[in-house]
C-alpha cells in the first residue's frame, strides 16, 4: 500500500504542471489565509489613523513605544544568539543520554501561556516570594529590564530550536576532516560548521527579533511604566474598556492599533530586507581567528566551563523563572484535595480539561497544516524556483505575521473574517494560529534547505531520480531534524497563544485563555472566580507543562532513534 503511494507520488512529481500547481497552491494559501487577512483587516481601519495624527501627544507616545520595541528586540535577539548557540552545541555535541531531556526542557518557556509566563517572571524577579526574598527587596522591578528578561526567556527557545535542528542535520564529516588536519574543535566550528549553518543563524536571529516585537499580554504584565508597541496597543484597549485615566473613543483605539501596527510592519520589513541582503554578503569566519586562544578554549576543562555557563544561564534566567508559576502545584499535590478535584473533573476542572483538549487538538491540526503548506513554500524560497527577486520578496513577506503584535493580529483577523457569514469559530482559531505559527516553520525549513548543496540533487536527477525520490532520499534525511524543530515551534506556539485567540473567539476557550482568566482573578484584575486560587493556577500550569513536555520528549526520542 505504502509502496503504491510512493510510486504514485513519484509519477506525479515528474509532471511539471502538477509540480507548479503545488507551488502556486502554496503561494495562494499563504496570501489568502496567512498574509492578506491581517493586512486587509488593518487597511479596513486605516481611516481611523487620523484620530492619532490629530493628537500629537498620543502620536509621540506611539512613536516612542515603537522605538523602544525595536531597541529591545534587537538587543534580546543578539543575546539569544549569544546564549543559545552554546546550549544548542551542548545538546547536539554532548554524549549524555539525558541531553534529550535537556533539549525538551528548552521548549518549556514556549509551552507556558504567555500571560502565565509574564506572571511567572514577575513573581520570580519582583515578588517577595521569588528570588528577591534572598535579598530582602525587589531584585528587578517592573520596567525595561524585566521586559528584557521576559523577552529573552520566551525567545530563547526559538534560537535553540532552530540551531539544534541545523546542527543535527549538519554532517559532521566536514568538521571531523578539519579536526584531522589539526584544527582545534573551536577553530573547526568557526571555520567550517558556522559558515555552513549560517542561514540557520540568520533565521534564528530574525525569528527571535520578530517574536520580541509581537508579544503583548506577558509584556504588559511586567512593563510597569515602560511602554513599547504592544504595550501601547494593550494600554489603549484597557483605557477604552475602563474609561481611565482619560476616556478614548473606539475610533482612537482602532487608529492607535493600526498606526502602531503599520509602522512596526514597514520598519521591520526594511530591517528584514537588510538582514537578508547583508546576511548573504556576510562572510564567515571573521578574520583569521586566534588559534592559540581557540586551542586553549577547546580543552576539556574550558569546554566544561563553557557548558556550565550555558546551563547556568538557561536554568537561572530561562527555565526556573518560567516554571515558577507552577511551583504551587507541588503544594496542591501535598494537600491532596485539589489534586483529587482536578483528576475527577470537579468544579472548575471540567472546563480546564475541555480547554486543554481543545488546545492540543488545535495545535496538532495547525502543525500538520503548517508542515503541508510550509514545505513547498520553503522550497520555493530556498531554491529560488521563480527567480531571485520573487524569492526575496516571499522571504520578507513571510515575516509580517510575526511582526504584528498578537492582539493586533487577532483584531485585524476578526475585522477581515467577520465579513464572511457563517464561518465557524473553530476555523477562525485555526486561521489565527496558522497565521502566527506558519512563518516559524517556513523560516526554519528554508534555512535548512539553503544548507543543502544543489549539486547533490542535480546529480540524483541526472541519474534518473524523479523529484519526489530526490526529496525523499536526499532532502528529507538531511532536513528531518529541522522539520521536527519547526513542527515543535509551531505546536508549542499554538498551544501557548493567548492574545490573538482572545481577539477572535467568544465561545471556544483554549487552555491559555482559561489560564489568563484564572491569573487575572488571582491578581484581582477581574472579579474572583469561585474555586480559583494560586494553588489551582499553579496546578493547571503544571499539568499543561507536564503533558506538553511528555509529548515533545516522546516525539524527540522517536526521531532521534530514526523511527519517524
Amino acid at each position: 500500500m505504502l509502496s503504491k503511494l510512493w510510486n504514485t507520488l513519484n509519477t506525479l512529481s515528474s509532471k511539471k504542471p502538477l509540480k507548479y500547481t503545488l507551488y502556486l497552491s502554496a503561494i495562494i494559501i499563504f496570501f489568502a489565509i496567512i498574509l492578506v487577512p491581517p493586512i486587509i483587516g488593518i487597511l479596513l481601519k486605516v481611516g481611523t489613523v487620523q484620530n492619532v495624527l490629530d493628537q500629537p501627544a498620543l502620536m509621540n507616545t506611539a512613536l516612542v513605544a515603537i522605538q523602544n520595541s525595536f531597541i529591545i528586540a534587537l538587543i534580546v535577539a543578539a543575546l539569544d544568539l549569544l546564549a543559545g548557540v552554546p546550549l544548542a552545541w551542548l545538546i547536539t555535541r554532548g554524549k549524555s543520554r539525558w541531553l534529550s531531556v535537556l533539549d525538551t526542557f528548552a521548549d518549556i518557556p514556549f509551552v507556558v501561556p504567555t500571560a502565565a509566563l509574564g506572571y511567572s517572571i514577575l513573581l520570580f524577579w519582583s515578588s517577595s516570594g521569588g528570588i528577591s526574598s534572598l535579598f530582602g527587596y525587589s531584585l528587578v522591578s517592573p520596567g525595561w529590564l524585566l521586559v528584557m528578561l521576559l523577552h529573552f526567556t520566551f525567545s530563547f527557545p526559538v534560537v535553540v530550536r532552530v540551531i539544534v535542528g541545523a546542527l543535527l542535520d549538519y554532517k559532521m564529516e566536514y568538521e571531523r576532516a578539519a579536526r584531522t588536519l589539526g584544527a582545534p574543535p573551536l577553530t573547526a566550528a568557526r571555520t567550517v560548521t558556522f559558515p555552513i549553518i549560517k542561514p540557520s543563524l540568520i533565521a534564528a536571529f530574525s525569528l527571535a527579533f520578530a517574536r520580541s516585537l509581537s508579544e503583548t499580554g506577558a509584556t504588559f504584565i511586567v512593563a510597569g511604566a515602560f511602554i513599547n508597541g504592544p504595550v501601547f496597543i494593550q494600554g489603549l484597549k484597557n483605557q477604552l474598556a475602563s474609561g481611565l485615566p482619560a476616556p478614548i473613543t473606539q475610533a482612537t483605539y482602532e487608529g492607535g492599533t493600526v498606526f502602531a501596527s503599520i509602522i512596526l510592519i514597514v520598519v521591520s520589513l526594511v530591517i528584514f530586507g537588510l538582514i537578508r541582503v547583508l546576511g548573504q554578503k556576510l562572510t564567515l569566519p571573521f578574520g583569521k581567528g586566534l588559534p592559540l586562544v581557540e586551542k586553549k578554549l577547546s580543552y576539556k576543562k574550558t569546554a566544561w566551563s563553557r557548558n556550565s555557563v550555558a546551563l547556568v544561564v538557561f536554568i537561572v534566567i530561562v527555565l526556573v523563572p518560567s516554571l515558577f508559576v507552577a511551583l504551587p502545584a507541588f503544594q496542591a499535590i501535598a494537600t491532596g484535595n485539589t489534586l483529587v478535584q482536578a483528576f475527577t473533573g470537579q468544579s472548575i476542572w471540567a472546563s480546564f480539561w475541555q480547554s486543554l483538549l481543545l488546545s492540543y487538538g488545535l495545535g496538532a491540526i495547525v502543525t500538520v497544516l503548517g508542515i503541508l503548506a510550509g514545505i513547498p513554500m520553503a522550497i520555493l524560497i530556498a531554491r529560488k524556483t521563480f527567480g531571485k527577486l520573487p524569492s526575496a520578496i516571499l522571504d520578507t513577506l513571510i515575516n509580517i505575521p510575526l511582526i504584528v503584535p498578537s492582539i493586533a493580529l487577532g483584531i485585524s483577523l476578526k475585522f477581515f473574517w467577520q465579513g464572511v457569514p457563517g464561518i465557524p469559530e473553530f476555523l477562525l482559531l485555526v486561521f489565527a494560529h496558522l497565521s502566527i505559527t506558519y512563518p516559524y516553520f517556513v523560516r526554519s525549513m528554508s534555512a535548512a534547505m539553503e544548507r543543502i548543496n544543489v549539486d547533490m540533487e542535480e546529480a540524483a536527477r541526472t541519474l534518473g531520480a524523479r523529484p519526489f525520490t530526490v526529496f525523499k532520499t536526499i532532502v528529507l534525511p538531511i532536513t528531518k531534524y529541522s522539520i521536527l524543530s519547526g513542527a515543535i515551534i509551531v505546536f508549542t506556539r499554538s498551544v501557548s497563544e493567548t492574545g490573538a485567540t482572545l481577539a477572535v473567539t467568544s465561545k471556544l476557550v483554549t487552555a491559555p485563555v482559561l489560564l489568563v482568566n484564572w491569573v487575572n482573578s488571582v491578581r484581582g484584575i477581574i472579579a474572583p472566580i469561585a474555586g480559583v486560587n494560586a494553588l489551582t493556577v499553579g496546578l493547571a500550569c503544571g499539568f499543561l507543562i507536564l503533558f506538553s513536555f511528555i509529548i515533545l520528549l516522546v516525539l524527540r526520542l522517536l526521531t532521534r532513534k530514526g523511527k519517524v
